[in-house]
């Protein structure tokens, strides 16, 4: 779906991106995780056609990026920050708009709002809606003309767990029509639960990139199985077959209440490859 080989970008003299390869399968939530300011952004807008690299090559749909005909684009759906929300409109208004330029019968706008929770705020003018409700209509822009491809960047920032979750559910309900998705977030557990792919960015870098499971299995150098007890001891064990033995029988005696291994988060990971914290501000 996607192909990006040897990305690079500057802005005069700063580096923003190094080199960037990756691909993109079909039907996949690929993401690209990394704190503010590590090219995320920009990156996006490289595969979209708003920026062009300095280096580098991008394909999508197996064309280069800049090759893409109008119905290639109808076919991409794109989120960022509050892009493409009029505050004077109400919510059916702005979806209006888009459906004019995408030739979407209006008919489809209701069932849209209906999808990310807005039903009931169709005639609400977005300078009246909240933040989470705000970030649920450019969603419903973005899913308007049913686009094989969406790009969403940091499409929960500053949202509430609550609104959060909703959206996870949404970007996950695509995916299983068939959509494939580009996420960029700073958000560990996000990217855990959303993504089969992830790739880590820094400073213009990818400097690891893998199924979340897979490199947080690789970077777990302790290997070790923490356990509490019931009577509120806490011990840890080395990853082994004889730790295996006594775990059996600790559990059949009903003395352990939780277990947990010790594979470190993305985070985690992210720190020990960086130095720094994946929520780092600029």
């Amino acid at each position: 779906m996607i192909c990006c080989k040897g990305v690079c970008k500057s802005f005069s003299e700063k580096q923003v991106l190094s080199g960037i390869d990756f691909d993109i399968n079909s039907g996949e939530i690929f993401g690209l995780l990394g704190p503010s300011g590590a090219g995320k952004t920009t990156l996006i807008k490289i595969l979209t056609g708003q920026l062009s690299s300095d280096k580098g090559s991008v394909s999508v749909f197996d064309k280069e990026v800049s090759s893409l005909s109008g119905e290639d684009k109808k076919s991409i759906g794109i989120m960022m920050d509050q892009f493409g929300v009029y505050e004077r409109l109400s919510c059916r208004d702005n979806l209006k708009i888009f459906a004019d330029i995408y030739g979407v019968p209006h008919d489809r706008i209701r069932d849209t709002l209906e999808q990310v929770g807005l039903k009931d705020a169709e005639y609400r003018s977005a300078a009246n809606l909240s933040k989470g409700m705000r970030a649920r209509l450019a969603l419903a822009r973005v899913f308007m003309h049913s686009p094989k491809l969406i790009f969403l960047d940091e499409p929960t920032g500053g949202l509430d767990p609550q609104t959060m979750r909703q959206i996870h559910r949404i970007i996950l309900e695509k995916k299983e029509k068939g959509c494939t998705v580009f996420l960029t977030t700073h958000n560990m557990e996000e990217a855990y639960k959303l993504c089969d792919r992830v790739a880590l960015l820094n400073e213009g870098v990818i400097v690891e990139h893998g199924a979340p499971e897979d490199i947080c299995r690789k970077y777990n150098h302790q290997k070790t199985i923490k356990m509490h007890f019931s009577s509120g001891e806490d011990i840890q064990m080395p990853h082994s077959p004889e730790s295996a033995e006594r775990i059996s029988r600790l559990l059949s005696e009903g003395r352990i209440e939780t277990i947990h291994s010790s594979e470190p988060t993305l985070e985690t990971v992210f720190l020990e490859l960086t130095g720094r914290k994946l929520e780092e501000d600029e």
